[in-house]
């Protein structure tokens, strides 16, 4: 299962801005996400998780408004099928659950932009991302609310750590 997200549409809403953001930000042109869920031994975690892809892409693309260009970089993830059954198989709970995947970054046209690193985000991160007022002792792993909290923290240190 391998799906593309080109941010071709960003970069038209984005071309008046782009230039502003150019000298201090990372600038993007694509982000690609992998997950081999037939690989993942837990039916639960697979049927669960089968947006993963394009839910975690379209998180990443979301944060990007404004830094996309086509001689922008390339994000690219393999999210981590095995950390990813293990917390969906988690007896201990939410509490101890991450999600975790490589992330790599790939720039056609700047040697200084490469850079390949694990990112692993836990529960107590995705918190933040809850709604307002939500009962986080009410929360399990296949929750809505937990599954979104989960993408948008690990896009949201995707998104940081390329200018940091």
């Amino acid at each position: 299962m391998t799906y593309k997200t080109l941010t071709a549409g960003l970069l038209a809403a984005s071309m008046l801005t782009a230039p502003a953001f150019a000298d201090d930000m990372t600038m993007v042109k694509e982000v690609d996400v992998e997950v081999e869920l037939e690989d993942l031994a837990n039916a639960n975690a697979a049927a669960h998780w089968t947006m993963i892809e394009n839910d975690l892409e379209n998180a990443i693309v979301e944060r990007l408004v404004g830094r996309t260009d086509d001689e922008g970089v390339r994000i690219s993830i393999d999210i981590d099928e095995i950390e990813l059954a293990n917390t969906l198989q988690n007896a201990a709970g939410v509490a101890d659950s991450s999600l975790s995947g490589r992330v790599k970054i790939l720039s056609p046209n700047d040697n200084s932009k490469f850079e390949t690193y694990d990112l692993s985000v836990a529960f107590d991160q995705a918190i933040l991302f809850l709604p307002e007022g939500f009962d986080v002792t009410a929360l399990t792993t296949d929750s809505k609310e937990y599954y979104d909290g989960m993408i948008a923290a690990f896009a949201d240190h995707v998104v940081k750590r390329l200018d940091g």
